[in-house]
């Protein structure tokens, strides 16, 4: 059996807790939830083919370590 690692920061309370959230979450709070994302301000929603995403997380990751 894999052994579960979590980024830096996460552990499984925090995943569960996470999950729980989502869980139980009616569709209109997920929608409400999902609209707000787009109007924040200071970040850009867009979709990416799926094969960049690992790319796009390098790039995010060392724009914050800079």
């Amino acid at each position: 059996m894999k052994e579960n690692t979590f980024p830096s920061g996460w552990d499984t309370n925090r995943v569960n807790r996470v999950l729980a959230h989502y869980e139980s979450q009616t569709e209109d709070e997920a929608l409400t939830e999902d609209e707000a994302a787009f109007e924040m301000h200071g970040q850009t929603m867009m979709e990416v083919p799926t094969e960049l995403v690992p790319g796009i997380r390098e790039l995010i990751a060392r724009h914050k370590a800079a």
